[in-house]
């Protein structure tokens, strides 16, 4: 089983469209019970009182575009435990690495990686709610998780 954690600043844009995307690839690929996949932010800026925002709606349209479902999902908050539990996590741009890090206390396991890493043209993805670019960032988000699943499953 490999576990997934994907982080971004607030949890309703990049790293909810990131567990989705690559939900997707693994459910496609029949392979579901081989993956956990989640998301979470690096603040609680879409928690209120433990209860989470759901996906922005712009992340949300253009998930269903390509037929990927938001429903259920809402935004959490990313917790030091979340490092013993996930096998990779995975941030969005550099200000996410250096807060899981820090979050987490470190990386003595070299878990902490970001998505672009996984491609040839390695980028942070840049944050569609200060954009307004989803598009780009969708286009950008499924080349990782492609290239990451790829990683993963050595096809």
């Amino acid at each position: 089983m490999i576990k997934i954690m994907f982080v971004c600043l607030g949890n309703i844009c990049r790293s909810p469209m990131a567990e989705l995307i690559l939900k997707d690839y693994v459910h496609k690929a029949h392979m579901d019970d081989q993956f956990v996949i989640a998301s979470s932010a690096t603040n609680d800026y879409n928690v209120n009182r433990g209860v989470g925002s759901y996906v922005y709606p712009p992340a949300r349209e253009i998930l269903a575009e390509h037929g990927i479902s938001t429903n259920g999902k809402r935004a959490q908050v990313l917790k030091p435990s979340d490092y013993h539990n996930y096998d990779l996590i995975i941030g969005m741009d550099v200000g996410n690495y250096h807060d899981i890090v820090r979050i987490c206390g470190g990386d003595p396991e070299h878990k902490i990686h970001l998505l672009m890493d996984y491609t040839k043209y390695r980028h942070e993805i840049a944050d569609p709610y200060f954009t307004g670019d989803f598009k780009q960032a969708y286009k950008d988000i499924s080349e990782g998780c492609q290239a990451l699943f790829n990683y993963l499953t050595n096809t």
